[in-house]
């Protein structure tokens, strides 16, 4: 029986994630799952809460949050990302649904993007996958 997931996505780097999720598509597939809702939010600040809304959807079996966090000039972009992460182990164990997390960073380098896009959607999806198994 197939699984239902859906995707939360920053629109921050919309041309770098878009392709993100062109690939996570075809991972889904690939894996037997259906996504069911994609959530475009502004940036990884917003990822936690739109997750949890999905999560709390009983035709949601799982999800996966996809974006950037670029490195800056201040500490901001370190804080963000621990912040985030933090936040969605959290709602992975609150609902005992997996979460698969392909945001690159942070700290990553505008040219440590390009190579790194297809594997962590891939990555995301597949961990997600896994863990439905």
């Amino acid at each position: 029986m197939s699984k239902n997931i859906a995707i939360v996505l920053g629109s921050f780097h919309k041309q770098e994630v878009t392709q993100m999720l062109e690939c996570a598509r075809v991972t889904a597939r690939e894996q037997g799952l259906t996504i069911v809702e994609e959530v475009w939010v502004h940036g990884s600040m917003e990822k936690p809460l739109a997750l949890k809304r999905l999560l709390m959807r009983d035709d949601v079996d799982g999800a996966v949050a996809l974006g950037i966090i670029e490195r800056g000039q201040t500490k901001h972009g370190l804080v963000m990302g621990e912040v985030v992460y933090d936040a969605i182990v959290r709602l992975q164990l609150e609902f005992m649904k997996p979460i698969g997390l392909g945001i690159l960073g942070p700290e990553i380098l505008p040219e440590q993007i390009p190579p790194r896009l297809d594997p962590y959607a891939r990555e995301a999806v597949i961990a997600t996958a896994q863990m439905l198994k």
